[in-house]
């Protein structure tokens, strides 16, 4: 059995990432504010980016501690838990309507980024190459639906929706044409946020190997399970309030930018600072699993244009089955 003292530092790992990531967030847009910024181009850049910080700095840190099954598995588990448990949650909440525009962009733009992390696990693994291509795709995609939202005169996609869904969740974080707040303020956010996410990494890391090797278990189920839940938590929360105030339209393309930032971005990142073969468990089971979620949840906000209430039920109940299995319980 694993320590009450590991289990309180994972449990503290979680609270400062979520903490520091709200700082962070925050420093972020007010800077953005005071640099003149438009409201489209903090939601899609500084919210989208902010608000991956958490699960970068668990992945970045457990890759640099030796520890890449943990660093992979909380970027595959994490885009399970938001397909699947996120997802689910939020339709048996209330049915999401799909905006066209989010499902087949943004969404098939989740289902390539999908698709090229199988294809890099298989060939090359997660490295430097692998990792630049990753990072040049993610800055063309934020390109392309700022461009498309321009011209679209208030049409938005997932990278927004990221923004609007953090703003129901705490409207702090709204960017307001004035800016908020003075600039030695929005700097001390920004710096101090750094600092909580990294130490709450730290944590987070260390206090999950340890329990992986209390249970005998390996680290990349610890991180597609316990590490990937608690990094998806702040979607979780932020779609469950969105579905609550009937605002549910935005719950798909906050979790489809969430897996475009956590594919491109945190994966990116992780190959660049600590490349590495991706482990061979993640490979052959889970991230072909992910890739399948994804394009299931696509088929479901296709039809009828709606994700139901049956439908969630349906992913709920796919994740609660992936968790047995992954856990070893079933």
């Amino acid at each position: 059995m694993p320590e009450l003292i590991d289990i309180g530092l994972l449990l503290a790992g979680f609270v400062l990432l979520v903490v520091g990531g709200d700082l962070l967030v925050r420093g972020a847009v007010r800077l953005a504010e005071r640099l003149g910024l438009s409201p489209m181009l903090i939601g899609l850049v500084i919210v989208g980016l902010g608000t991956s910080a958490p699960e970068l700095a668990a992945s970045v840190q457990a890759a640099l501690a030796g520890s890449p099954g943990l660093a992979i598995g909380n970027i595959v588990g994490s885009n399970q838990a938001n397909l699947l448990l996120v997802l689910g949650v939020t339709a048996l909440i209330a049915p999401l309507v799909v905006e066209k525009q989010v499902l087949w962009r943004d969404g098939g733009v989740g289902l390539i980024a999908s698709l090229a992390f199988v294809l890099a696990s298989f060939t090359l693994g997660l490295d430097r190459i692998t990792a630049t291509v990753f990072l040049v795709g993610l800055v063309i995609y934020i390109y392309s639906a700022y461009r498309q939202e321009v011209a679209a005169k208030g049409a938005h996609g997932a990278a927004y929706d990221r923004a609007l869904a953090s703003e129901g969740a705490d409207p702090a974080l709204h960017a307001e044409d004035t800016p908020q707040g003075s600039l030695p303020a929005a700097i001390g956010f920004f710096v101090v946020g750094i600092g909580v996410i990294v130490a709450g990494g730290t944590l987070l890391v260390d206090s999950a190997v340890a329990i992986a090797s209390d249970l005998g278990v390996s680290e990349a189920v610890i991180g597609l399970t316990i590490v990937a839940i608690g990094t998806s938590a702040p979607e979780l929360v932020t779609c469950a309030i969105a579905a609550f105030k009937g605002e549910s339209e935005i719950a798909l393309g906050n979790v489809l930018g969430s897996n475009i930032y956590n594919l491109l971005f945190i994966g990116g990142v992780t190959g660049m600072v600590a490349p590495g073969p991706v482990p061979d468990q993640i490979v052959r089971f889970d991230l072909p699993l992910a890739t399948l979620s994804a394009f299931v949840v696509m088929v479901f906000a296709w039809t009828g244009g709606k994700l139901s209430r049956t439908e969630g039920a349906l992913l709920l109940g796919a994740y609660i089955v992936y968790m047995l299995v992954t856990s070893g319980i079933v």
